[in-house]
């Protein structure tokens, strides 16, 4: 409650100034671990490729139009992903909503226990576990690396990438993101 309360200020600053934002861009709000994120001049179409989620139903990206999607690409083994999941988690509790989610996929061989293990340790609660065991769609969107966060407009069209951990509760995330969403809403 005290970091919402603390956020207020920001928020209302975003919020009046928002055409100043979407006149000026959003380069400004490139600090912090948020320097790393490569914004897309226009919006780029994302292949059309299928991901599971626990219980192997398939999915797509089409699943989630309509909403913001930070879109993380991950694994149990990689030790930044593991410094990265509860500020993915945390920002989910904080933003996520019919106008935002954060969408973790676990690319490769990451065996459900060791993924339940995973989330048990880092105290991930809010974050549903979807899967890309054959990296069909790691490959297909270009992720060489763990972790990449991509993050999607409501139209599903990737806006920009940040390869690397990063603290996505942050101030700096945050700003960034509420500045793209006020922008491409307003």
């Amino acid at each position: 409650m005290f970091r919402l309360v603390r956020l207020a200020p920001l928020y209302m600053a975003l919020c009046l100034g928002a055409n100043a934002v979407a006149a000026d861009g959003v380069e400004d709000l490139l600090a912090g671990d948020m320097r790393a994120m490569v914004l897309h001049e226009e919006p780029q179409d994302v292949p059309e490729v299928s991901f599971t989620d626990v219980e192997g139903t398939d999915m797509t990206l089409a699943d989630f139009e309509g909403r913001f999607v930070l879109l993380n690409f991950w694994a149990t083994w990689c030790a930044p992903c593991r410094e990265e999941m509860p500020s993915l988690n945390a920002l989910q509790q904080q933003l996520g909503g019919e106008d935002f989610a954060v969408v973790t996929i676990a690319s490769g061989r990451n065996p459900i226990p060791a993924i339940n293990r995973f989330f048990e340790e880092e105290g991930v609660t809010d974050l549903p576990v979807y899967l890309d065991p054959r990296q069909t769609m790691s490959r297909q969107m270009g992720v060489l690396g763990l972790p990449i966060t991509v993050l999607l407009n409501p139209e599903g069209q990737e806006i920009g990438r940040l390869r690397g951990d990063a603290d996505w509760a942050s101030d700096e995330a945050i700003a960034l993101l509420m500045a793209l969403m006020s922008d491409e809403n307003g």
